[in-house]
């Protein structure tokens, strides 16, 4: 089994710079694709991307494309979602989320972090 920790969130002005990790523990996250969702009160989750495991593919939701990076390193057993260019509308907890040798894109993802806060303020 993986553990996933994030970590990274807190409180950035609109057009501010956070870069959240995904930290894994247990099984190396190298064999792992690797998603982000966020989630604000009282609404769905909703998909932020992911990484593949093999080729590190990224996949972004349309509200994040151009402004989020994912990386990851293998040596550290981390991924790395990098935002740019924040939003008041990107407040959220977010979370990481691995699935082994899963598909980038609908992928059912087994293993969750407890989440992260990252709070945008205009």
């Amino acid at each position: 089994q993986v553990q996933l920790v994030e970590s990274g969130g807190g409180t950035v002005q609109a057009g501010g710079s956070l870069r959240l990790s995904c930290a894994a523990s247990g099984r190396p996250i190298s064999t792992y694709t690797v998603g982000w969702f966020r989630q604000q009160p009282g609404e769905q989750r909703e998909f932020v991307g992911a990484i593949g495991w093999s080729t590190a593919n990224t996949h972004y939701a349309d509200s994040t494309e151009g402004r989020f990076t994912l990386s990851r390193d293998n040596a550290k057993n981390t991924i790395y979602l990098q935002m740019n260019s924040l939003k008041p509308e990107d407040t959220a907890v977010y979370y990481c989320a691995a699935q082994a040798y899963g598909r980038l894109i609908s992928v059912q993802y087994d293993h969750w972090g407890q989440g992260t806060q990252v709070t945008v303020s205009s």
